[in-house]
């Protein structure tokens, strides 16, 4: 068996990728709810399936096609032994990354405590998806353009690699071998090199992160709180999108936010937060910031927009904080004046919960064409997802869903329940349900 330390060499650059950086929101490697949507991921890119940068992995096959490639059945066999000792492996990847490479500590938070799960949760995307040359190049490529914020560099990658090996070698060698440790190298090497490439690319075009200073703080509940920020340069985004951010008082932790507006002409910023028990950015955005105060943001991403060529009636489910992505996709509609169906249903615990229903009735009163929902559900006795069997059909509708992953994965069976063609339900990635809750700790 070969030493991975030895042999894994440093991805390949070409001259526009020398001193690119990366990194991902709140975990620093590999972790991120940057994904497109099926998708909460990037910016609209819609890989093809012959990327060479993926062609080693493999490419994608049809439904019926027998079997995954042999090195996917390796890796998802090591990850398969890996899920009931996560904690461990984990913990012993970064003392090895560490210890061997002191100087990648400070691109990490200072407390590790909400960091160590998130690096398997994302290689068990990735093995998830690593014969879906499609999907997971989307997936790597908008890990790579998050990961310019932390400060990583290409050259960072192979330590990253090499200590993650070492890990696996060690809590897995029941099964470990030759071909397991050619096949983990393999895999990584590509897809590292994806997330590289793509961290040039857009170095090429936007910076690492933006500082923006608050400029309004409205607290809407006890633990909800509407923040406007006016970035240091302009930031370009779409309605539906997201960005990760980050405090001044917890440097290194990311966490994401969705736009609750469409873009506006003065530049500014608007964002729904919740805090959440032992949600530090949460918590320090909704009790402690003020304005004046500096964050920073990551870059935009996510692909939950509107598409402004078609005449579609627009379906949209929001829970809780997750109404912010949905009043910016009304407004964006309202913005390109054209006159298309839009049902909003807005789902809350209590009545005290609706903290943006004003608003949203508002632009129903200002817009014939939209039509908003509320769905309480000590009221009702129903879940949000359950409300829209009352109505429709939603056949002929593009369906939008935003909040707590529970509410999204019931929402996508419900409606596919009920006539829904799955290529017209948007969310916030596959990913997403899996990696993070949207306003985690």
């Amino acid at each position: 068996m070969f030493e991975a330390r030895h042999t894994m060499e440093a991805p390949t650059t070409t001259s526009a990728d020398k001193g690119a950086s990366g990194g991902d929101d709140g975990s620093g490697w590999f972790a991120s709810r940057a994904y497109p949507e099926t998708p909460p991921s990037g910016e609209r890119e819609t890989p093809g399936t012959t990327d060479p940068a993926l062609s080693q992995i493999s490419v994608r096959r049809p439904a019926l096609e027998a079997g995954p490639s042999r090195d996917a059945a390796l890796i998802r066999r090591t990850m398969a032994e890996v899920a009931p000792i996560a904690d461990k492996v984990t913990s012993y990847f970064y003392a090895l990354l560490f210890v061997r490479h002191p100087e990648l500590r400070s691109l990490f938070p200072a407390a590790m405590d909400t960091q160590r799960d998130r690096l398997l949760r994302a290689l068990l995307t990735a093995a998830e998806h690593i014969d879906n040359t499609e999907v997971l190049v989307a997936y790597l490529q908008n890990l790579g353009r998050g990961h310019r914020k932390y400060g990583t560099r290409a050259e960072h990658y192979p330590a990253v690699g090499e200590c993650l090996i070492g890990a696996l070698s060690r809590y897995v060698s029941a099964i470990w071998d030759e071909e397991t440790e050619a096949a983990w190298v393999r895999a990584y090497t590509t897809m590292s090199q994806v997330m590289i490439d793509a961290a040039a690319a857009d170095e090429l075009r936007s910076p690492a992160w933006w500082y923006a200073e608050v400029v309004s703080h409205e607290l809407r509940t006890r633990d909800i709180a509407v923040i406007t920020v006016r970035p240091d340069q302009p930031y370009p985004f779409l309605a539906g999108q997201y960005t990760s951010m980050e405090t001044p008082w917890w440097p290194r932790v990311w966490r994401h936010y969705s736009f609750a507006s469409a873009p506006r002409s003065d530049g500014l910023l608007t964002f729904h937060v919740k805090a959440v028990p032992a949600g530090w950015v949460s918590n320090a955005l909704v009790h402690r910031a003020r304005p004046g105060d500096i964050i920073r943001l990551g870059p935009p991403t996510g692909t939950m927009t509107v598409d402004h060529t078609t005449d579609s009636g627009l379906l949209c489910l929001g829970g809780g904080t997750g109404i912010a992505p949905i009043k910016a996709l009304v407004e964006d509609v309202a913005e390109h004046g054209v006159r298309r169906r839009v049902e909003v249903f807005y789902g809350a615990r209590t009545g005290h919960d609706l903290y943006d229903i004003d608003t949203m009735l508002r632009l129903q009163h200002n817009h014939p064409w939209l039509a908003v929902r509320p769905v309480v559900d000590e009221q009702a006795r129903v879940q949000l997802p359950d409300a829209i069997r009352a109505y429709g059909p939603w056949n002929e509708y593009d369906v939008y869903l935003s909040g707590p992953p529970g509410m999204i994965r019931s929402g996508v069976h419900v409606l596919r329940n009920v006539g829904v063609p799955s290529e017209r339900i948007r969310h916030d990635s596959v990913e997403e349900l899996i990696l993070a809750d949207v306003q985690g700790p």
